[in-house]
């Protein structure tokens, strides 16, 4: 019933003109935003704004994190009304590519998968609308915030006018990576909704000479887990790895273009502002580094660091049906500063 339930409310909301697209993905990220956060919250009780809007400089607004919480800010979507929640997927669209909405949308209805492999296995939470909403400040009058946040799932954003000033920590995660096993929740076998995270990564490592792979894998075991989750601002340990400087012209190509990967999942303008930000900072100063298997089906964990920018990736963990590193976490942060504050 969930996962018909949430197929309904995401074909609704992608039921949409070409021209109306075309709005979402070219038009001030920051004023779209503010136009569905009102629409949202006037679909809303009094009761339940009490619980979605809280003041923009409230201790809550930074505290994040993509792992199975008990409880959690904001107003879940499960509590929603079916009216509340097309508006809260328009917001959820409105923040979003729609690369990016696609794979929120997967992430969520992988909630079916991971509830029917684990059955039988003790406290079972896994719900495709168990994700929470939470506004901070008032949309469009000055600064605001938006949190959109449930298991492998972390996006927050800060709007100014008709801009989106920040856009971290952006945490898209998938459990499984690759769907290996039959099932009756509806997901396709082989389904793979962070691909291109994983494959280009590969591609570029494998790519390198032995003297490029020196520099580059850092360690031979990967890291087990993404670095700083759940604190409110980036890791600013040394960068590792290689220099793009030292790769050949289709090795950078190949490292630009992972990296666009992760900010294709945003509105085009904000995406842009990203590469802007990396080039003015000089791609020279990115680097990529690698711990762990260069091969699928063993721990594997990459890092790209410019002076603007963190991804990290990792995927050492089995999925739910007990494939060996078939568990995605993988982050975008700011280095200047996660929720439009600089860090300390």
């Amino acid at each position: 019933m969930h996962r018909a339930r949430i197929a309904a409310l995401v074909l609704a909301t992608l039921a949409l003109t070409g021209a109306v697209r075309a709005v979402y993905e070219d038009a001030a990220p920051g004023a779209e935003l503010g136009k569905a956060a009102v629409g949202f919250v006037g679909t809303l009780t009094s009761d339940q704004r009490d619980v979605a809007v809280l003041p923009y400089d409230t201790p809550k607004r930074v505290d994040w994190h993509f792992i199975p919480k008990a409880e959690r800010k904001g107003l879940q979507f499960k509590l929603m009304t079916k009216e509340q929640q097309q508006a809260a997927l328009k917001l959820l669209r409105s923040a979003l590519s729609q690369i990016g909405y696609d794979k929120a949308t997967k992430i969520m209805s992988l909630e079916n998968l991971l509830r029917e492999l684990e059955a039988g296995k003790g406290q079972n939470i896994r719900d495709p609308e168990r994700y929470f909403f939470t506004l901070f400040g008032k949309p469009g009058d000055g600064r605001w915030g938006l949190s959109f946040e449930g298991h492998h799932l972390c996006l927050n954003f800060v709007v100014e006018g008709d801009r989106v000033i920040s856009s971290t920590p952006q945490v898209f995660c998938t459990n499984p990576a690759i769907v290996k096993t039959e099932n009756k929740s509806g997901i396709a076998v082989g389904t793979r909704v962070l691909e291109e995270e994983e494959t280009l990564a590969f591609e570029l490592v494998n790519g390198l000479n032995d003297g490029q792979k020196t520099k580059a894998i850092f360690a031979e075991k990967a890291i087990k887990e993404v670095r700083a989750a759940g604190v409110p601002q980036p890791p600013t340990d040394p960068a590792v790895g290689i220099a793009m400087s030292a790769l050949e012209a289709p090795q950078k190509k190949l490292l630009r273009r992972l990296i666009e990967v992760y900010c294709s999942a945003m509105p085009n303008r904000v995406a842009a502002e990203r590469i802007d930000d990396i080039e003015k900072a000089g791609w020279e100063n990115v680097t990529f580094g690698w711990a762990g298997a260069t091969k699928p089906g063993i721990g594997h964990y990459y890092r790209i660091q410019g002076p603007t920018f963190l991804v990290e990736f990792v995927n050492t963990q089995p999925d739910a049906a007990g494939n060996i590193a078939n568990h995605i976490h993988a982050v975008w942060r700011d280095m200047r500063g996660d929720f439009a504050l600089p860090v300390k």
